[in-house]
């Protein structure tokens, strides 16, 4: 199979760029601010898709967060090699293969523990703070039949407890 390359990348006038006008991928307020978050951040990194009459296929949302941000350029690739059809499924593709991912929750706490560790601001990985902390959060092993495996609290006899494990109910002084 041939593999196709784009050649042309250049920095575009804001200006002269046109939305899809039937783009059906909406942005909304919240995720237009962590996108200017990002830019801010880590710099315009990832370009937009234009074709040559400047009709962007892919990056809208980038495009929103940048007039926000005042750009007056931003970075285009220029897909010049599809028909109008393939335009119109490669504006849909795009947008709905990548919520086709998913998460391995084992390295993406990893990697968020190094994150917290550096200090970073959290804010700028796009996660919510109640996301953040469902990942880090105890989850019940449905395996648990709340006895506790180690000790049977008959052993200890009339003995008071002054704690009690949240999570099994075990109770200890």
């Amino acid at each position: 199979m041939e593999i196709k390359i784009v050649k042309d990348f250049r920095l575009v006038e804001v200006e002269k760029l046109v939305p899809y006008i039937n783009n059906a991928r909406t942005h909304s307020p919240a995720q237009i601010n962590k996108l200017r978050s990002s830019i801010r951040e880590f710099g315009f990194i990832s370009p937009l898709v234009i074709d040559r009459d400047f009709n962007v296929l892919v990056g809208h949302g980038r495009l929103e967060a940048a007039k926000e941000e005042e750009y007056t350029k931003v970075p285009c690739v220029f897909a010049d090699n599809l028909t109008e059809a393939q335009k119109k499924a490669y504006i849909l593709a795009d947008n709905r293969m990548a919520m086709d991912a998913g998460w391995d929750e084992e390295l993406l706490k990893i990697e968020m523990e190094e994150l917290q560790a550096a200090d970073f601001d959290m804010g700028l990985t796009g996660f919510r703070e109640d996301e953040i902390a469902d990942l880090f959060a105890v989850k019940e092993d449905p395996d648990d039949t709340g006895s506790n495996k180690e000790f049977n609290e008959g052993e200890f006899g009339d003995e008071e407890f002054k704690h009690e494990c949240p999570r099994c109910g075990f109770k200890y002084n």
